[in-house]
């Protein structure tokens, strides 16, 4: 779900593992007409676990006011069933077979499959293992514009060389190589770009307050 607002008057809950923004000040977004852009991604997101999707146990009112003062689509598809391809498909506007990342990465591929006991009569083929350099991303793009760009949460789409950093955006916060927390969602974690707070603090909490800051 995007939602272009002004951050002042908006809330924000983080509605999973990944969230990127694009701000700009009051004064230049004002003269330029430009919004400040928030995006949220929760990965593994069932299509009804939101209360305005329609669940009664899972309660989501910041998500909700988004979609009640902003725009709601209905019918919205992935690029691809596992996480690394969209997310690469999402940030560059590309299918997978065209930016190269076709499964999640970690996954076999060739004669490797054969190691997951399948005897499949074809085998996957390979396929890249980090975004490449030469994508144009939508952190890019937007700094291009004048735009100071956040990253918050999960990558997954490469390792060190080609980091949330690497691909455009002015400040990372808990993107790396890897797609689940190493070490937990618990202070003290594993993660070589978010210092652990306090023991026992919450990984989720940390990225909304850490996005908070930003806006």
């Amino acid at each position: 779900m995007m939602n272009m607002m002004k951050f002042k008057t908006t809330s924000l809950a983080l509605a999973g593992a990944l969230t990127w923004l694009g701000g700009m000040d009051a004064v230049e977004a004002k003269s330029k007409a430009r919004p400040n852009i928030l995006f949220i991604l929760a990965d593994d997101l069932g299509w009804k676990d939101l209360s305005n999707e329609g669940s009664k146990y899972y309660e989501s009112p910041h998500i909700d006011r988004i979609a009640r003062e902003g725009m709601k689509f209905t019918r919205g598809y992935a690029a691809c069933q596992v996480c690394s391809p969209s997310r690469a498909s999402i940030m560059t506007g590309k299918y997978p077979t065209n930016h190269g990342i076709t499964t999640w990465i970690g996954d076999r591929a060739g004669e490797a499959w054969r190691g997951t006991r399948r005897n499949d009569t074809h085998l996957p083929p390979e396929y890249d293992r980090a975004l490449r350099a030469s994508e144009i991303t939508l952190a890019e793009a937007l700094r291009e514009q004048g735009y100071k760009t956040f990253y918050a949460g999960k990558w997954h789409i490469g390792g060190k060389g080609s980091w949330p950093e690497d691909h455009g955006f002015d400040i990372n916060k808990g993107g790396w190589d890897v797609g689940s927390p190493r070490g937990g969602f618990f202070s003290p974690w594993i993660n070589p770009t978010l210092e652990s707070g306090p023991p026992g603090e919450s990984l989720p909490i940390r990225l909304g307050n850490e996005t908070a800051k930003f806006i």
